[in-house]
């Protein structure tokens, strides 16, 4: 089947996915929320004292064991795949910082197996659109992380890239069921419910109750209530999770008004210079509106929230009655969803996939939910959103479209005539008899989890294996 061309049984037509790139990036610094010195002097110790938490509860080593069962029952393993960018330090860059090297792997045009990860099985794998660094959650779940790192995001106590991926060694205990990542943190959620963070903090993304700029090592991020948590998700500078009771809380940069709080923390430090209160500490999002036709909002009661997405600048929930809420930079059309890419968001209901918003630098955005004409008809199971790309796990295929530039994370493959990038949605070819049961994107590469059960070992064993040892010497 050629990837010029959807089946014919499916229905086709146009989309109206015109997007923009958010290009705009604040040059002003967060600055602490104000609040009782005492009270926040003790709230912070507190968190202090939990920097070291996933250190002193090791005992001791805990080997990828692809023996044991996942931690949720039912939750699918397979093999790792991986398409598009593997120059860490250099993907969505146009020139390497002084804390990078512009050294590492190149760009992966088709799906390939990872040379260290052959025996390996996976559980569930975390990227995002603002993210060039991955999480891999092991069966038995053990935390591996690999990519960029120039703030400690990989969770291994410095700041160095790591192209192979690698056991986070002081969650070895941790049982990790979730993970997520933002633009330089990441938070890993374990199966009794705690919440670990890392990486860059300089807009309290990491919720420790101060804005300590780096953070490599795993610190717990403590509830108010000290209440279990039961899912959590990065924007690019902040974060949420919803607790046992089905609370939403957020923390960080609050700058669109991704929070939630009705605010988007701005003040002025002087006549010409702006700033920021990000929070510092979890903080409930306690209100939710609804707007009638007509203009008028009201606010509900009966909200309990059971899904969060967040995307570069905004944030998207889903509550127990299967309404959707979305906050923060609208400027694309955001409405509401629970895929978030960089400035688009995505919705799979009833069985249709709905998309809106922007992925190019020119053309008008989709201002408000549309069915995805292509994908009518399909069975869409996974969704994975990079900063432009869109790659999907439906039927017995894997779907892909994004505008240029890419690289590689569409996964078309450069035989036979393949295309790197593509305005409509396309068949993955090389991944044609495989059956990929989870997907998720990063800024510009793709994670795959295909099901690797012994029927399928002989088209697995036939897909190129990267190697990163090799690509990055």
């Amino acid at each position: 089947m050629s990837n010029q061309e959807m089946p014919p049984i499916k229905r086709k037509g146009g989309l109206d996915n015109d997007e923009e790139e958010n290009s705009k990036k604040s040059k002003i610094e967060c600055e602490s929320e104000q609040a009782d010195p005492q009270d926040q002097g003790n709230i912070q110790d507190a968190h202090l004292s939990n920097e070291t938490l996933a250190d002193s509860t090791s005992e001791g080593p805990k080997e990828v064991d692809t023996d044991q069962s996942s931690p949720e029952p039912g939750q699918p393993c397979g093999k790792l795949l991986i398409c598009g960018g593997t120059n860490w330090d250099m993907v969505g860059r146009k020139e390497v910082p002084k804390s990078g090297v512009n050294t590492g792997g190149p760009n992966l045009w088709e799906p390939h197996s990872i040379s260290s990860l052959t025996s390996i099985r996976v559980q569930h794998v975390a990227s995002g659109p603002s993210s060039c660094h991955s999480i891999i959650i092991c069966e038995g779940g053990t935390a591996m992380s690999f990519g960029r790192n120039d703030k400690g995001q990989l969770g291994h106590g410095d700041t160095v890239r790591c192209d192979k991926p690698k056991v986070i060694e002081s969650l070895k205990t941790q049982t990790i069921v979730q993970a997520s990542c933002g633009k330089a943190h990441s938070l890993l959620l374990t199966a009794e419910g705690i919440l670990f963070g890392f990486g860059d903090n300089k807009s309290a993304q990491l919720g420790q109750g101060h804005q300590k700029a780096l953070m490599p090592k795993p610190v717990q991020i403590v509830h108010p209530g000290n209440k279990k948590i039961i899912k959590a998700s990065c924007g690019a500078e902040f974060s949420m999770f919803i607790d046992e009771s089905n609370l939403l809380y957020s923390f960080g940069r609050p700058e669109y008004g991704q929070l939630g709080h009705n605010t988007d923390g701005q003040y002025f430090v002087s006549a010409n210079k702006l700033a920021f209160n990000c929070e510092v500490l979890p903080r409930h999002v306690a209100v939710f509106v609804e707007k009638t036709k007509d203009g008028f909002t009201h606010i509900i009661d009966d909200v309990k929230i059971v899904d969060v997405s967040c995307g570069v600048n905004h944030t998207i929930a889903r509550d127990s009655k299967d309404r959707l809420f979305t906050w923060g930079f609208g400027g694309y059309g955001r409405v509401s969803s629970i895929h978030a890419g960089a400035t688009y968001s995505m919705a799979v209901s009833g069985g249709q996939l709905y998309f809106w918003g922007l992925t190019k630098s020119t053309g008008d955005a989709t201002m408000y939910p549309k069915p995805v004409r292509d994908m009518s008809g399909w069975d869409v199971r996974s969704v994975g959103c990079s900063k432009t790309s869109i790659v999907l796990a439906a039927d017995d295929s894997v779907v892909s479209w994004g505008p240029s530039p890419t690289y590689g994370e569409l996964g078309y493959g450069l035989k036979k005539g393949g295309q790197k990038s593509s305005t409509n949605p396309k068949i993955v070819e090389p991944l044609e008899g495989i059956y990929i049961q989870e997907v998720t994107c990063g800024f510009g590469h793709t994670l795959f989890i295909a099901r690797d059960d012994e029927k399928d070992l002989p088209l697995l064993n036939k897909l190129p294996v990267y190697d990163p040892e090799k690509a990055s010497g």
